[in-house]
C-alpha cells in the first residue's frame, strides 16, 4: 500500500467546502426548478439569493486559506477527478503549485461536481465525510 502523503489542508476544512459546494449545488437545483415553474406557472418575482450567498461565502472560506491550503484544494479536486491518483500526487501538487494564482476559489466553485471530486480524493486519504459530521 502507498504511503499516505501529508496534506496541508486539514480534513476539517476540506469537508467543510464539501458541505458548502452541496449547499450551493442544491439551491441552485432548487432555484432552477423555480424557474421552470415560474415559466409553466405563472408564478413571478419569485428569487433566491441563498444560491449566491453561499458561493460568497464559500469564494471567501477559499481565498482564506494560505498558498499551500488552495494548492492542496485544487490538488484534491485533480485527485478526485481522475486526473492522477495517490502514487503520483507530488506532481499532482506540483503541478497545482504551478498553476496557482489568485481566481483558485472561481476556479474551484466554478467546477461542476466539486464537492463529489473532493469528496472521493479524501477517501484515497482514508477520509470520510460521515466521519466529519460527526464532530458538528
Amino acid at each position: 500500500m502507498p504511503k499516505i502523503p501529508n496534506l496541508s489542508i486539514s480534513p476539517d476544512k476540506a469537508f467543510f467546502i464539501v458541505a458548502k459546494a452541496r449547499q450551493s449545488d442544491s439551491k441552485a437545483a432548487e432555484s432552477d426548478l423555480v424557474t421552470d415553474l415560474s415559466d409553466d406557472d405563472g408564478v413571478y418575482g419569485v428569487e433566491d439569493h441563498s444560491k449566491e450567498t453561499d458561493r460568497s461565502e464559500l469564494s471567501g472560506f477559499i481565498r482564506g486559506l494560505n498558498v499551500d491550503e488552495q494548492i492542496d484544494l485544487v490538488a484534491l479536486m485533480w485527485l478526485g477527478r481522475g486526473d492522477g491518483d495517490l502514487d503520483n500526487w507530488s506532481e499532482l501538487r506540483a503541478e497545482a503549485a504551478r498553476a496557482h494564482n489568485n481566481r483558485t476559489a472561481s476556479y474551484l466553485i466554478g467546477t461542476p461536481m466539486l464537492a463529489d471530486y473532493l469528496e472521493e480524493a479524501l477517501s484515497q486519504f482514508g477520509k470520510s465525510f460521515e466521519d466529519f459530521e460527526e464532530h458538528l
